[in-house]
């Protein structure tokens, strides 16, 4: 069974008014259905993030490996034997 990541549903013959739909959703995503079946998500635009997402540079990843470094190492110790 497949997992819906809406808290609302609508069928395809409810999208004849998309408005209708996002109104009842109350700003939330809707999740479609199509026999019984999810085929897509309805996101409204206040749902979605208000700023572009931010992209680690090779710095900042090489930072977090520095930083967890003593956190890991014993499940690495414990991985270099098997």
């Amino acid at each position: 069974m497949k997992r819906l990541y809406a808290d609302q549903i609508c069928t395809m013959t409810e999208l004849r008014d998309p408005q209708k739909v996002s109104d009842r959703a109350g700003g939330k995503p809707v999740a479609i259905m199509k026999n019984s079946r999810c085929i897509g998500y309805l996101v409204p635009d206040d749902a979605t993030p208000d700023e572009e997402p931010r992209y680690a540079s090779m710095d900042d990843v090489m930072q977090a490996v520095r930083d967890t470094k003593a956190q890991t190492a014993p499940a690495l110790e414990y991985l270099r034997d098997k």
